[in-house]
């Protein structure tokens, strides 16, 4: 019906649900859109742009997957409109349909069908296995030009199969109108019936509302959408998304959906773990508050992983998370002539605050705003924690402040800067953007069995995270830095590529080139993002009982 109304999270939580009876779950994410991926999408268009272990720049909600059902995902399990058509037309090039005329159907939507069969069998989960289920979530509206391909494969796709092992889940929108209060069905009715009219009838409704659905709705639309009443999900407003898959369970939409598509489950369903999380989230009561410098905070979905991240840290350090959103151009000196009131709240937000995380972006802008930021957390000893152009920055003030480079910069910021401390990589493309930055899982090397890292990690030679960027610090000016206590304790497998960075005698300055972001999970947070929130919670002695801080 409209667009953002949780079709990740109603598939990611159904995920929840199955992989609870003890089914193996696969997930595919269709966007329409005509890019070949998300990697050259501003966050502000699409939000964050999430980097799976292959190097896959994708659409943040198989960062939802991933998290939710714990599994990794491949650059193949989201399917956009550029793919599928780069592959039908490089079939035509190569005469794949010699003397056909090459058309949406049947050689677009065949392609549809033939990716989704041969994505749905590859194992994600580790053990090797062919998932059971398979969870695809099609983007976009209703009736939108461009997902019609998509629905017209998917409805093909219901003929390829015997009738119970495809089952479609529609997720719609039940508003409540003026003073009267009532809820309306007929956005929910005209939908169906378009869905209905490309020849698509939903086995589920899944009913987004503010408040639970009355029976007298549910009814209704039972009724008018052509599906038995315990068909219609009632996903009203929770406090916290881990909520959603409870709430699910509650109806019980796992037993229909197993009815529908006539599985037996290997065991009865087991959530006890995800259910005590998600109410431990709500009632944890000590606060800690995290500045997070950015410059795309005018849409929180833009840092989506670096938000979760950050949950799934204070949850296991038994802390309430506030963050506070700071707009780093809001912290440089210009700011102060256009509007001061911004510039004050603004350091205020950074001053008042228990920990400072610098995330990840590109391009100039904001970047001196985070520059300063990363001055007064290493003189006030405040927690800081850097990602990506995060480190960058840190590297950058501490050339200019510490070792007396003035005018050190990024060659991306400034090209004739005299002293370039984040050098453009040698392997990266001048010409092209798309898919040609240093992406994916790499391995870091840690260089100090002791070091904060390394104890947090509880790994003593190496570590595997995700990258996403163009340009490193300059491997030529390591020794300058190291011989003031800037110690770069994470390297890549040639030494030259630096990867992790700890200030010596500072409580906890660490940042890194890579996003540990993307592999957080719920019950498993990241190492450098615990880091934090015990750093800034004043845990983090205690919990590294082995680390002393050398002052």
């Amino acid at each position: 019906v409209v667009s953002g109304l949780g079709k990740g999270v109603t598939a990611s939580s159904m995920g929840v649900l199955l992989k609870s009876l003890g089914l193996r779950i696969t997930s595919i994410k269709v966007d329409p859109y005509l890019n070949v991926d998300a990697g050259t999408m501003s966050p502000y268009e699409h939000g964050e742009v999430f980097v799976l272990d292959d190097g896959g720049e994708v659409d943040l909600d198989l960062g939802n997957y991933e998290r939710f059902i714990g599994i990794t995902l491949t650059k193949d399990h989201n399917i956009t409109t550029g793919k599928i058509f780069q592959a039908v037309i490089e079939k035509e090039r190569e005469g794949a349909f010699l003397g056909k005329t090459v058309q949406v159907v049947p050689h677009l939507t065949d392609a549809i069908q033939d990716w989704i069969e041969r994505v749905a069998h590859i194992p994600v989960d580790g053990s090797g296995q062919t998932p059971d289920v398979c969870i695809i979530e099609l983007g976009g509206t209703v009736g939108d030009i461009e997902s019609g391909p998509f629905l017209e494969a998917l409805r093909q796709f219901q003929f390829r199969h015997k009738a119970h092992d495809v089952c479609s889940v529609h997720v719609s929108l039940v508003p409540v109108l003026g003073v009267v209060g009532e809820q309306k069905t007929k956005p929910t009715q005209h939908s169906v019936q378009v869905l209905r009219s490309v020849g698509i009838s939903p086995n589920f409704l899944a009913c987004r509302s503010k408040e639970p659905l009355e029976e007298s709705t549910k009814e209704k639309l039972a009724l008018f959408c052509h599906v038995p009443p315990t068909h219609v999900m009632n996903l009203s407003d929770v406090s916290n998304i881990w909520h959603v898959p409870l709430v699910m369970r509650d109806q019980g939409v796992h037993k229909a959906i197993c009815e529908q598509l006539q599985i037996t489950p290997p065991h009865a369903l087991d959530i006890e773990r995800w259910e005590e999380r998600a109410l431990r989230w709500d009632s944890l009561q000590d606060t800690v508050t995290i500045a997070v410098i950015g410059k795309y905070t005018g849409l929180t979905d833009s840092y989506l992983s670096v938000m979760k991240s950050l949950q799934h840290a204070a949850i296991a350090a038994n802390r309430k998370l506030k963050i506070t959103w700071v707009e780093a151009s809001d912290l440089e000196e210009p700011m102060k002539e256009t509007s001061l009131q911004k510039y004050q709240t603004a350091w205020k937000a950074v001053e008042d605050c228990d920990g400072i995380l610098v995330p990840g972006g590109f391009g100039g802008r904001g970047t001196e705003g985070k520059a300063a930021c990363c001055k007064y957390a290493r003189e006030t000893k405040k927690p800081f924690f850097g990602i990506c152009l995060g480190m960058q920055v840190a590297c950058i003030e501490f050339a200019r402040n510490v070792l007396g480079m003035e005018g050190a910069n990024s060659t991306e910021i400034d090209p004739a800067t005299p002293h370039p401390v984040v050098v453009f990589m040698p392997e990266g493309s001048t010409t092209h953007m798309g898919g040609t930055m240093r992406l994916g899982s790499r391995r870091t090397f840690l260089q100090e069995a002791q070091c904060l890292s390394a104890l947090l990690y509880q790994k003593m030679e190496y570590i595997d995270e995700r990258h996403r960027h163009r340009y490193e610090v300059n491997p030529e000016m390591i020794h300058l830095f190291e011989e003031k206590g800037f110690k770069f304790v994470g390297k890549d497998e040639t030494g030259r590529r630096m990867e992790i960075i700890e200030l010596k005698g500072h409580p906890f300055y660490v940042a890194c080139q890579f996003h540990p972001e993307y592999k957080s999970r719920p019950g498993k947070p990241s190492a450098l993002f615990l880091g934090l929130i015990l750093a800034a919670s004043k845990q983090l002695h205690h919990y590294m009982s082995g680390y002393e801080s050398e002052a």
